[in-house]
Protein backbone atom coordinates (compact mmCIF):
# COMPACT_ATOMS: atom_id res chain seq x y z
CA UNK A 1 0.00 0.00 0.00
CA UNK A 2 1.64 3.01 -0.76
CA UNK A 3 1.91 5.40 1.73
CA UNK A 4 4.33 8.20 1.11
CA UNK A 5 2.92 11.16 -1.33
CA UNK A 6 5.50 13.59 -2.82
CA UNK A 7 3.91 16.38 -0.43
CA UNK A 8 4.60 14.38 3.13
CA UNK A 9 7.45 16.60 3.51
CA UNK A 10 5.54 19.52 3.06
CA UNK A 11 2.83 18.27 5.20
CA UNK A 12 5.16 17.34 8.18
CA UNK A 13 7.14 21.06 7.83
CA UNK A 14 3.66 22.79 8.04
CA UNK A 15 3.33 20.40 11.38
CA UNK A 16 6.41 21.37 13.02
CA UNK A 17 6.02 24.90 11.99
CA UNK A 18 3.16 25.45 13.99
CA UNK A 19 4.88 24.11 17.05
CA UNK A 20 3.34 21.08 17.70
CA UNK A 21 4.87 17.52 18.37
CA UNK A 22 8.09 17.25 17.65
CA UNK A 23 8.43 13.54 17.71
CA UNK A 24 8.58 11.59 14.80
CA UNK A 25 5.92 9.19 16.13
CA UNK A 26 3.67 11.34 16.85
CA UNK A 27 4.02 13.60 13.26
CA UNK A 28 2.82 10.28 11.62
CA UNK A 29 0.24 9.52 13.88
CA UNK A 30 -1.27 13.40 13.03
CA UNK A 31 -0.25 12.71 9.68
CA UNK A 32 -2.21 9.10 9.30
CA UNK A 33 1.01 7.70 7.68
CA UNK A 34 3.32 4.95 9.57
CA UNK A 35 6.63 6.70 11.27
CA UNK A 36 8.69 4.59 8.46
CA UNK A 37 6.95 6.61 5.84
CA UNK A 38 8.36 9.92 6.99
CA UNK A 39 11.63 7.92 7.02
CA UNK A 40 11.12 7.15 3.57
CA UNK A 41 10.29 10.11 2.56
CA UNK A 42 13.27 11.52 3.96
CA UNK A 43 15.19 9.74 1.29
CA UNK A 44 14.29 12.37 -1.30
CA UNK A 45 16.84 14.60 1.00
CA UNK A 46 19.42 11.99 1.51
CA UNK A 47 18.85 12.39 5.16
CA UNK A 48 17.68 8.87 5.12
CA UNK A 49 19.11 5.74 3.18
CA UNK A 50 17.39 2.12 2.45
CA UNK A 51 19.05 -0.44 4.32
CA UNK A 52 19.47 -3.66 2.71
CA UNK A 53 18.33 -6.64 2.18
CA UNK A 54 14.75 -6.95 3.73
CA UNK A 55 14.60 -10.35 5.40
CA UNK A 56 15.29 -12.03 8.33
CA UNK A 57 18.60 -13.20 7.48
CA UNK A 58 20.16 -9.83 6.28
CA UNK A 59 19.06 -8.10 9.71
CA UNK A 60 20.75 -10.32 11.81
CA UNK A 61 23.67 -9.94 10.04
CA UNK A 62 23.84 -6.50 9.78
CA UNK A 63 23.39 -6.75 13.87
CA UNK A 64 25.91 -8.86 14.57
CA UNK A 65 28.33 -6.05 13.01
CA UNK A 66 26.85 -3.55 15.84
CA UNK A 67 29.51 -4.60 18.12
CA UNK A 68 32.27 -3.22 15.87
CA UNK A 69 30.86 0.23 17.01
CA UNK A 70 31.57 0.26 20.61
CA UNK A 71 28.99 2.01 22.64
CA UNK A 72 25.59 3.13 21.10
CA UNK A 73 21.97 3.94 22.10
CA UNK A 74 19.00 1.02 21.93
CA UNK A 75 15.44 1.98 21.66
CA UNK A 76 12.68 -0.05 21.67
CA UNK A 77 8.94 0.77 22.47
CA UNK A 78 5.70 0.27 21.91
CA UNK A 79 2.36 2.29 21.81
CA UNK A 80 2.63 3.20 25.80
CA UNK A 81 6.04 2.64 26.71
CA UNK A 82 9.85 3.68 25.62
CA UNK A 83 12.58 2.16 27.23
CA UNK A 84 16.76 3.24 26.09
CA UNK A 85 19.79 1.32 26.65
CA UNK A 86 23.25 2.70 26.09
CA UNK A 87 25.96 0.29 25.78
CA UNK A 88 28.53 -2.12 24.12
CA UNK A 89 26.80 -4.54 22.12
CA UNK A 90 28.18 -7.66 22.57
CA UNK A 91 28.42 -10.17 19.90
CA UNK A 92 24.72 -11.23 19.62
CA UNK A 93 23.52 -15.22 19.06
CA UNK A 94 21.80 -15.57 16.13
CA UNK A 95 19.80 -18.22 14.75
CA UNK A 96 17.91 -17.46 11.63
CA UNK A 97 14.43 -15.26 12.63
CA UNK A 98 16.10 -15.08 16.62
CA UNK A 99 18.77 -13.82 18.16
CA UNK A 100 19.63 -12.43 21.29
CA UNK A 101 22.30 -9.78 22.72
CA UNK A 102 23.05 -10.37 26.23
CA UNK A 103 25.16 -8.13 28.46
CA UNK A 104 24.62 -3.79 28.32
CA UNK A 105 23.01 -4.19 25.70
CA UNK A 106 20.06 -7.02 26.40
CA UNK A 107 17.85 -7.53 23.48
CA UNK A 108 15.92 -10.27 22.14
CA UNK A 109 14.88 -10.59 18.44
CA UNK A 110 11.70 -12.11 16.52
CA UNK A 111 13.09 -11.09 13.27
CA UNK A 112 10.85 -12.57 10.93
CA UNK A 113 8.62 -9.15 12.02
CA UNK A 114 11.66 -7.00 10.49
CA UNK A 115 10.38 -5.53 6.99
CA UNK A 116 12.07 -2.44 6.50
CA UNK A 117 15.77 -0.93 7.79
CA UNK A 118 17.19 2.54 7.48
CA UNK A 119 20.35 5.10 7.65
CA UNK A 120 18.85 8.07 9.53
CA UNK A 121 20.50 11.96 10.19
CA UNK A 122 18.50 14.05 12.28
CA UNK A 123 19.42 17.47 13.71
CA UNK A 124 18.23 17.59 16.94
CA UNK A 125 18.38 20.27 19.66
CA UNK A 126 21.53 18.46 21.05
CA UNK A 127 23.07 18.09 17.59
CA UNK A 128 23.01 16.30 14.38
CA UNK A 129 22.49 12.68 15.20
CA UNK A 130 22.70 9.20 13.15
CA UNK A 131 20.57 6.01 13.60
CA UNK A 132 19.64 2.86 12.26
CA UNK A 133 16.19 1.92 12.20
CA UNK A 134 14.28 -1.06 11.93
CA UNK A 135 10.48 -1.34 10.64
CA UNK A 136 7.68 -4.03 10.48
CA UNK A 137 5.45 -4.54 7.31
CA UNK A 138 3.46 -1.75 8.38
CA UNK A 139 5.92 0.75 9.16
CA UNK A 140 5.89 0.51 12.77
CA UNK A 141 9.02 0.94 14.69
CA UNK A 142 11.18 -2.70 16.00
CA UNK A 143 14.59 -1.14 17.35
CA UNK A 144 16.52 2.42 16.89
CA UNK A 145 20.24 1.97 17.20
CA UNK A 146 21.78 6.05 18.25
CA UNK A 147 25.10 6.70 17.83
CA UNK A 148 26.74 8.11 21.02
CA UNK A 149 29.26 10.60 21.63
CA UNK A 150 31.62 7.57 22.68
CA UNK A 151 30.29 5.60 19.54
CA UNK A 152 32.89 4.68 16.60
CA UNK A 153 31.66 6.41 14.20
CA UNK A 154 33.79 5.56 11.54
CA UNK A 155 32.74 1.92 12.51
CA UNK A 156 28.97 2.82 12.97
CA UNK A 157 29.36 4.52 9.38
CA UNK A 158 30.53 1.77 7.81
CA UNK A 159 28.04 -0.57 8.99
CA UNK A 160 25.18 1.78 7.14
CA UNK A 161 27.40 2.00 4.14
CA UNK A 162 28.05 -1.55 3.90
CA UNK A 163 24.28 -1.99 3.98
CA UNK A 164 23.41 0.79 2.19
CA UNK A 165 20.37 0.55 -0.65
CA UNK A 166 20.37 3.61 -2.79
CA UNK A 167 19.09 2.05 -5.70
CA UNK A 168 16.10 0.19 -3.37
CA UNK A 169 12.53 0.70 -4.23
CA UNK A 170 10.47 3.04 -2.39
CA UNK A 171 9.22 0.84 0.19
CA UNK A 172 5.06 0.02 0.72
CA UNK A 173 3.82 -0.19 4.18
CA UNK A 174 0.75 -3.19 4.60
CA UNK A 175 -2.14 -2.28 6.92
CA UNK A 176 -1.42 -2.94 10.58
CA UNK A 177 -2.87 -5.83 11.38
CA UNK A 178 -6.14 -6.19 13.03
CA UNK A 179 -6.19 -7.67 17.13
CA UNK A 180 -8.36 -10.80 17.06
CA UNK A 181 -11.44 -10.80 19.20
CA UNK A 182 -10.95 -12.16 22.63
CA UNK A 183 -11.90 -15.94 23.28
CA UNK A 184 -15.06 -15.34 25.10
CA UNK A 185 -14.17 -16.59 29.00
CA UNK A 186 -16.65 -19.42 28.86
CA UNK A 187 -14.85 -20.94 26.11
CA UNK A 188 -11.48 -20.43 28.10
CA UNK A 189 -10.57 -24.07 29.97
CA UNK A 190 -10.12 -22.12 33.08
CA UNK A 191 -8.80 -25.62 35.56
CA UNK A 192 -7.02 -26.45 32.76
CA UNK A 193 -4.91 -22.64 32.54
CA UNK A 194 -4.76 -22.83 36.10
CA UNK A 195 -3.48 -26.38 36.69
CA UNK A 196 -0.59 -25.24 33.81
CA UNK A 197 0.10 -22.10 35.69
CA UNK A 198 0.89 -24.27 38.80
CA UNK A 199 3.30 -27.09 36.73
CA UNK A 200 5.26 -23.96 35.04
CA UNK A 201 9.29 -24.69 35.51
CA UNK A 202 10.06 -20.79 34.10
CA UNK A 203 8.57 -17.93 33.30
CA UNK A 204 9.57 -17.91 30.11
CA UNK A 205 7.20 -20.98 29.12
CA UNK A 206 4.05 -18.55 30.37
CA UNK A 207 3.28 -17.58 26.27
CA UNK A 208 3.46 -21.34 25.28
CA UNK A 209 0.22 -21.02 27.62
CA UNK A 210 -1.14 -18.66 26.40
CA UNK A 211 -1.12 -20.12 23.06
CA UNK A 212 -2.07 -23.41 24.02
CA UNK A 213 -4.99 -22.31 25.88
CA UNK A 214 -6.04 -19.21 23.31
CA UNK A 215 -5.95 -16.63 25.88
CA UNK A 216 -5.32 -13.15 26.06
CA UNK A 217 -2.81 -12.39 28.30
CA UNK A 218 -4.58 -9.93 30.53
CA UNK A 219 -7.16 -12.28 30.05
CA UNK A 220 -5.58 -14.61 31.99
CA UNK A 221 -4.31 -12.76 34.81
CA UNK A 222 -7.98 -12.23 34.75
CA UNK A 223 -8.84 -15.86 34.91
CA UNK A 224 -6.08 -17.01 36.87
CA UNK A 225 -7.25 -16.62 40.69
CA UNK A 226 -5.66 -13.86 43.23
CA UNK A 227 -3.48 -16.36 44.09
CA UNK A 228 -1.47 -16.03 40.83
CA UNK A 229 -2.38 -12.79 39.83
CA UNK A 230 -4.26 -10.14 41.41
CA UNK A 231 -4.90 -6.39 40.13
CA UNK A 232 -3.21 -3.29 41.93
CA UNK A 233 -4.12 0.47 42.06
CA UNK A 234 -2.19 2.33 39.22
CA UNK A 235 -0.11 4.17 41.40
CA UNK A 236 1.71 1.22 42.38
CA UNK A 237 3.60 2.20 39.35
CA UNK A 238 5.63 4.56 40.46
CA UNK A 239 5.53 3.33 44.10
CA UNK A 240 7.43 0.17 42.78
CA UNK A 241 10.16 2.37 40.73
CA UNK A 242 9.83 5.12 43.76
CA UNK A 243 11.16 1.94 46.23
CA UNK A 244 13.52 0.69 44.02
CA UNK A 245 15.43 3.57 43.29
CA UNK A 246 15.11 4.42 47.29
CA UNK A 247 16.80 1.10 47.89
CA UNK A 248 18.76 0.83 44.99
CA UNK A 249 17.12 -2.70 44.68
CA UNK A 250 18.51 -4.15 41.37
CA UNK A 251 15.07 -5.05 39.22
CA UNK A 252 14.51 -5.95 35.80
CA UNK A 253 12.65 -3.60 33.10
CA UNK A 254 11.76 -5.89 29.94
CA UNK A 255 9.87 -3.57 27.37
CA UNK A 256 8.53 -5.11 23.98
CA UNK A 257 7.19 -4.78 20.47
CA UNK A 258 6.44 -7.91 18.50
CA UNK A 259 10.17 -7.82 16.82
CA UNK A 260 12.17 -7.21 20.21
CA UNK A 261 12.27 -7.02 23.59
CA UNK A 262 14.87 -4.91 25.32
CA UNK A 263 15.63 -5.33 29.11
CA UNK A 264 17.28 -3.21 31.57
CA UNK A 265 19.04 -5.29 34.91
CA UNK A 266 20.57 -2.96 37.83
CA UNK A 267 19.72 -0.66 40.00
CA UNK A 268 17.34 2.55 39.17
CA UNK A 269 17.77 5.99 40.43
CA UNK A 270 16.36 8.83 39.22
CA UNK A 271 12.64 8.79 38.99
CA UNK A 272 10.67 11.72 37.85
CA UNK A 273 7.15 12.62 36.57
CA UNK A 274 6.79 14.81 33.38
CA UNK A 275 3.15 15.61 32.70
CA UNK A 276 1.56 12.35 31.33
CA UNK A 277 4.82 10.60 31.56
CA UNK A 278 6.65 8.61 34.31
CA UNK A 279 10.28 8.18 33.60
CA UNK A 280 13.48 6.82 35.17
CA UNK A 281 16.04 9.09 33.93
CA UNK A 282 19.63 7.63 34.51
CA UNK A 283 22.72 8.04 32.75
CA UNK A 284 22.13 4.87 30.65
CA UNK A 285 18.96 4.04 31.21
CA UNK A 286 15.90 5.92 30.56
CA UNK A 287 12.39 4.61 30.89
CA UNK A 288 9.13 6.58 29.85
CA UNK A 289 6.11 4.69 30.43
CA UNK A 290 3.05 7.20 29.47
CA UNK A 291 0.72 6.90 32.91
CA UNK A 292 -2.41 8.34 30.59
CA UNK A 293 -2.80 5.13 28.37
CA UNK A 294 -2.09 2.79 31.67
CA UNK A 295 -5.10 1.02 32.37
CA UNK A 296 -4.16 -1.77 34.31
CA UNK A 297 -1.56 -2.83 36.59
CA UNK A 298 -1.15 -6.25 38.10
CA UNK A 299 1.20 -8.65 40.39
CA UNK A 300 1.68 -11.62 38.91
CA UNK A 301 2.85 -14.65 41.10
CA UNK A 302 4.67 -17.63 38.68
CA UNK A 303 6.15 -20.86 39.80
CA UNK A 304 9.56 -22.35 39.21
CA UNK A 305 12.59 -24.79 39.57
CA UNK A 306 13.95 -22.03 41.76
CA UNK A 307 10.81 -20.84 43.78
CA UNK A 308 8.07 -18.53 43.03
CA UNK A 309 8.75 -15.12 40.84
CA UNK A 310 6.69 -12.46 41.21
CA UNK A 311 6.65 -9.32 38.63
CA UNK A 312 4.45 -6.42 38.07
CA UNK A 313 2.78 -5.88 34.61
CA UNK A 314 1.29 -2.76 33.14
CA UNK A 315 -1.68 -3.27 30.43
CA UNK A 316 -2.23 0.08 28.22
CA UNK A 317 -6.00 0.85 27.44
CA UNK A 318 -5.89 -1.60 24.27
CA UNK A 319 -5.03 -4.51 26.77
CA UNK A 320 -1.60 -4.89 25.29
CA UNK A 321 1.54 -5.65 27.49
CA UNK A 322 3.25 -2.20 27.82
CA UNK A 323 6.01 -2.88 30.37
CA UNK A 324 6.91 -5.98 33.25
CA UNK A 325 9.05 -5.20 36.33
CA UNK A 326 10.97 -8.09 37.97
CA UNK A 327 13.55 -7.99 40.75
CA UNK A 328 16.97 -8.58 39.69
CA UNK A 329 18.27 -12.39 40.11
CA UNK A 330 20.76 -13.96 38.71
CA UNK A 331 20.39 -17.21 36.31
CA UNK A 332 19.07 -20.09 38.38
CA UNK A 333 19.11 -17.99 41.50
CA UNK A 334 16.31 -17.25 43.70
CA UNK A 335 14.10 -13.89 44.29
CA UNK A 336 14.99 -11.77 46.76
CA UNK A 337 13.48 -11.32 49.50
CA UNK A 338 13.20 -7.36 49.47
CA UNK A 339 11.61 -7.65 45.76
CA UNK A 340 9.25 -10.04 47.09
CA UNK A 341 8.28 -7.83 50.04
CA UNK A 342 7.87 -4.37 48.04
CA UNK A 343 5.60 -6.07 45.43
CA UNK A 344 3.48 -8.03 47.17
CA UNK A 345 2.93 -5.10 49.51
CA UNK A 346 0.91 -3.06 47.03
CA UNK A 347 -2.56 -1.93 47.33
CA UNK A 348 -5.43 -3.79 45.37
CA UNK A 349 -7.12 -1.79 42.87
CA UNK A 350 -10.61 0.36 44.03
Amino acid sequence: MPTVTPDLIEREAALRAGGAMPRMRDLAAALAVPEAALVEARRTTGAAERLRPADAAGFGALLARLPEAGEVMTLVRNETCVHELTGRAAPPDIDGPVGQFVGEIDLRLFLQHWRHGYRLDEDTRSGPRRSLQFFDAAGAAILKVYATAATDRGAFDRIAADWAAPEAAAAEFAAPASRAAARPDEAVDVAGLRAAWDALEMTHEFFQILRRFGVEREQALRLAGPERARPVALPAIRQVLDGAAASRLPIMVFVSNPGCVQIHSGPIHRVEPVGAWLNVLDPRFNLHLRTDRVAGAWVVRKPSVNGAIHSLEIFDDAGELACQIFGHRPAGGVERDDWRALVTGLGAAG
